[in-house]
């Protein structure tokens, strides 16, 4: 497929991205593009009673429908987090609303949580998860558009209820900018409330509890990072997810007028690089040590991915950096980490997890 990427990169981001989809769905199994090579297994983790066989997986937003996460695990990513997916299938946004911004190695988005709804994750799920077993999956929930703010406790427990049977771990995205009024639920009182709702309909449907993440926003202050934490620690979440796209505009190379002209979005790349690692050592100081970070957003290379590991995350999610570089960037990602782990005072992934924190 990325031996064809000029060809992709020639047409509109959405329709290379759907185009990409398919042909990753094509065979379900990944059999066409299965990763020739293994991680170390000094990369391997127990994390909240899961294992990952090294810390590098696929963002959410790439698989919104759970399409093709069979193939992405098998081109060597531990662990794929699929949607966002709502309670209600839903068009998302007017396109166009996906742009590359090719001079930042940067996207932007206001996809607005398209997907085919809950419901129709399940069924997908429930056809395929046993195609990809060695690999883990995570499921990214968000509250529908057509669902007022007041009534998203019961929009994210329906979400869980059907989806949390096949989930190894479940994600609360309350930080999209691309749903109006959304990031209101990072509001530690709402926030809390859906957690608890969220549990509440986990729980009948599976033997064990559903590792539990809540995905923040770049664009939070400092403060409400610091809330944030606090309630983490406070309701025993298995750790937040830091960071989502940012709305900021700052520090990139593309004309300015261009990037007026595309509009509102969330933007992903490494102008996320800075923040989200400040924020990842702001919550690896205040979280327990039982409590786990994973890192995303800006993260493009191998000092990339063991810096943020040093600084306190224990697993780490690419999507944009993947789009303009391809399957190779998984393998040269993860060997970079081992091969950093060699030369350091530290015999396992494990030991690194936030030592300079």
């Amino acid at each position: 497929m990325y031996l064809l990427r000029p060809a992709l990169f020639a047409l509109s981001a959405e329709t290379a991205h759907e185009l990409s989809l398919k042909a990753l769905s094509a065979d379900r199994r990944g059999d066409w593009f299965r990763a020739g090579w293994s991680a170390s297994k000094r990369l391997r983790q127990d994390i909240a009673g899961v294992t990952f066989d090294h810390p590098l997986g696929m963002a959410a937003g790439f698989d919104k429908d759970a399409r093709c996460y069979p193939a992405l695990m098998s081109m060597g990513f531990s662990s794929v987090e699929i949607g966002t997916v709502t309670g209600h299938a839903q068009a998302g946004n007017p396109k166009p609303r996906l742009f590359r911004l090719k001079q930042d190695r940067a996207i932007l988005n206001r996809m607005g949580f398209n997907n085919r709804g809950a419901e129709d994750a399940a069924k997908r799920l429930q056809k395929t998860r046993h195609l990809s077993k060695s690999g883990v999956l995570g499921v990214n929930i968000g509250k529908s558009k057509v669902v007022a703010n007041e009534e998203a406790e019961a929009d994210y427990a329906y979400s869980a209820r059907l989806l949390a049977p096949y989930a190894d771990y479940l994600v609360l995205n309350v930080s999209s900018p691309n749903t109006p009024g959304l990031r209101a639920l990072q509001a530690v009182d709402r926030l809390r409330s859906i957690i608890n709702a969220v549990r509440s309909a986990a729980e009948p449907v599976r033997d064990t509890p559903v590792p539990l993440f809540v995905k923040i926003a770049p664009d939070l202050e400092n403060a409400d990072i610091d809330e944030i934490a606090k309630m983490a620690r406070e309701e025993n979440l298995a750790g937040l997810i830091a960071t989502n796209t940012t709305i900021r505009r700052e520090g990139l190379k593309t004309n300015a007028d261009i990037v007026e002209s595309l509009g509102n979005g969330g933007l992903s790349g490494p102008m996320l690089r800075e923040r989200s690692l400040e924020i990842l050592k702001r919550l690896r100081s205040q979280l327990r040590d039982s409590q786990h970070l994973i890192s995303v957003g800006g993260l493009s290379s191998p000092a990339d991915a063991f810096e943020r590991i040093l600084a306190g995350a224990s697993l780490l999610q690419l999507y944009t950096a993947f789009v303009y570089e391809g399957p190779e960037l998984i393998q040269r990602i993860v060997e970079g980490i081992d091969e950093a782990l060699e030369t350091s005072p530290y015999t396992t992934l494990k030991a690194a997890v936030g030592a300079k924190a």
